[in-house]
């Protein structure tokens, strides 16, 4: 309470010591005061120009000369106008955003077009400078006043004093307060000894300032409240200053909380960055691990290409050989029996001529028909084909084990919503189950509740994000699941579509697969699915299922829109005399690597 009162008086004394300078009647400070007061964009009018008394002369008028006209404050980011003048940057351009004509605010001289602004860097250095001197130099004067008060008593060697009086004015060691106290001075005021006692004493009566008058936001003595103070609202200054601290207790505690809730929120910024690291560095290794594996693939799928072509060159170049023998024996076998024709022709025996059997004389040897064996020049299409079809199913195999195991690590535990559920379902004790329970149960019809379709929805809602469950649907010859969004009407009959806020697939006559979309979407799936998982990216607007035993992809809803929270959906079908009287179950999120 005391410090608090040191603290006013001080600032009374500092005003004091202001007043000589206050009125200074230098034509450039009366020009910019009279043009921040006429300014439309000055955020502070009037205000003293004036400079504490530990600045020299030189030092005021190179002050004067640092301030902005506009704003009265030493410049920020200083710029210059055509004309000469200097202004803070953001100050004249509120002058100018706030005027339809472009003029310097000090000389008046218009710019035909706005002039372009740029920072006066010798001015801004100069000011910054200045600003750490003041600074300095106000920092040196106040340690001054707080330096160490000596005795006033004491005549050869000043003690440090212990208290002041109010009363006496004068400070005291603790021998002379000994002795002041014993001189029946016991009712005087004493505090904390400071170095300019007279700040603590009413100029006009001469009496200690123990009362604060609310109304003039002032210390006064008790002389005051009969005067000039007469009948305002005063109190004791340790009043006023217990409610001053209070307000200041308010303010910290204020302060304290805002502080801890932005320490919080820095803890919670890096939590969340921490975790987006994490995961950054798991997609990172599993992208690396999926290159590696597609590599490792198409490796093995080019050196086993490489090791078919070559087989089948082997076996291309052995046929080749072969006809080229084929080819030679018949060649040969044709030049002797052209070799033979040549001398019958030549030949002067008529009668042997004539005996010659004319079946074998005039009809060509049995040979191939040449025309019809076609040579390949290129490797067959065929197996360029079955190489790229293997390849493509080994790389969409990886790719789609790769992003089923990525979308897994979103796994969450959802259970079922028992206030939702169709009368007729029966839920399992951990709400992990759901079936046709055959007889309708007696629950209270409520408006989250599914009254025609036989359907329940997951307890837990999501409204951005990933999240990935998987659901078990062995034995079962019908179901239906997904997400749907919580404003879906849930009374009667209900067609499953995105249109409607549902993204689900359906499992019909034990083996029909279908997505529920508009119009429907016959699925043709390679087996019979036994677990089914769901992936849903919140804000890429993504449904995906698959196929989790052999990681396959079933279907995807893209490029959708989700503006509400959005709920897991399960339908176990009806019971169908026992055909159907498995349950849908919410699996466990095993890892496969």
């Amino acid at each position: 309470m005391l410090h608090a009162f040191k603290l006013f008086i001080s600032s009374r004394r500092y005003l004091r010591l202001l007043k000589p300078y206050m009125n200074t009647s230098d034509t450039l400070s009366q020009r910019r005061r009279t043009m921040a007061e006429s300014s439309p964009t000055s955020p502070r009018r009037a205000r003293s120009m004036s400079q504490p008394p530990f600045l020299s002369s030189s030092s005021v008028r190179l002050t004067e000369e640092l301030l902005c006209c506009i704003c009265l404050e030493m410049f920020s980011d200083p710029v210059s106008t055509p004309c000469g003048h200097n202004f803070c940057r953001i100050c004249l351009k509120r002058y100018w955003d706030n005027s339809q004509i472009y003029s310097c605010p000090c000389c008046k001289e218009t710019f035909i077009k706005r002039p372009e602004l740029k920072i006066n860097t010798t001015l801004r250095e100069i000011t910054l400078i200045f600003k750490e001197k003041s600074s300095q130099v106000k920092s040196d004067k106040f340690s001054l006043r707080r330096s160490e008060v000596l005795c006033d008593i004491c005549d050869e060697r000043k003690l440090k004093a212990l208290k002041s009086c109010l009363m006496c004015q004068t400070s005291y060691c603790e021998t002379h307060l000994d002795l002041h106290e014993k001189m029946t001075l016991k009712k005087h005021k004493l505090l904390d000894p400071v170095e300019n006692i007279k700040d603590y004493i009413c100029e006009k009566h001469e009496r200690p300032l123990e009362l604060f008058c609310r109304d003039d936001q002032t210390c006064v003595c008790a002389f005051c409240t009969d005067g000039d103070h007469k009948n305002h609202n005063t109190v004791p200054l340790e009043e006023e200053s217990k409610e001053k601290k209070t307000q200041l207790m308010k303010t910290q505690t204020d302060i304290q909380q805002m502080i801890q809730k932005r320490i919080k929120k820095i803890q919670e910024i890096k939590h969340s960055a921490e975790l987006r690291k994490r995961s950054r560095e798991q997609e990172k290794a599993a992208s690396v691990e999926l290159f590696s594996d597609l590599i490792r693939s198409i490796e093995r799928c080019q050196t086993e290409l490489l090791e078919m072509m070559e087989q089948e060159q082997k076996v291309e170049e052995k046929q080749d050989k072969d006809l080229i023998t084929d080819l030679e024996q018949e060649i040969t076998e044709l030049k002797l029996r052209d070799s033979e024709l040549e001398k019958i022709t030549h030949s002067e025996d008529h009668l042997h001529l004539v005996q010659i059997d004319p079946s074998s004389l005039y009809r060509a040897p049995d040979m191939k028909n040449w025309s019809e064996i076609s040579m390949k020049t290129h490797v067959s299409v065929e197996t360029l084909r079955r190489a790229l079809t293997q390849l493509q199913e080994t790389l969409n195999e990886k790719l789609t084990q790769t992003v089923l195991m990525k979308m897994q690590q979103y796994a969450v535990d959802v259970t079922l919503d028992p206030d939702t559920a169709h009368p007729k379902l029966a839920l399992s004790e951990d709400r992990k189950q759901v079936r046709d329970g055959d007889n309708q149960h007696k629950v209270p019809d409520n408006p989250e509740r599914f009254d025609k379709c036989v359907c329940v929805l997951g307890k837990e809602g999501f409204t951005s994000g990933r999240f990935y469950f998987e659901v078990q649907v062995k034995d079962k010859t019908e179901w239906d699941f997904g997400v749907v969004r919580e404003s879906v009407n849930r009374k009667g009959l209900i067609t499953l579509s995105p249109q409607n806020g549902f993204w689900a697939v359906m499992l019909r006559n034990e083996n029909e697969y279908s997505a529920c979309a508009r119009p429907p979407v016959s699925l043709c799936l390679k087996v019979k699915p036994q677990k089914v998982g769901v992936f849903v990216d919140y804000e890429e607007g993504l449904v995906c299922f698959y196929d989790v035993e052999s990681r396959s992809h079933i279907y995807s809803f893209t490029a959708q829109t989700f503006t509400e929270k959005l709920f897991p959906l399960f339908c176990p079908g009806l019971n169908a005399k026992g055909k159907n009287s498995a349950p849908l179950i919410i699996s466990p999120v095993h890892y496969k690597k």
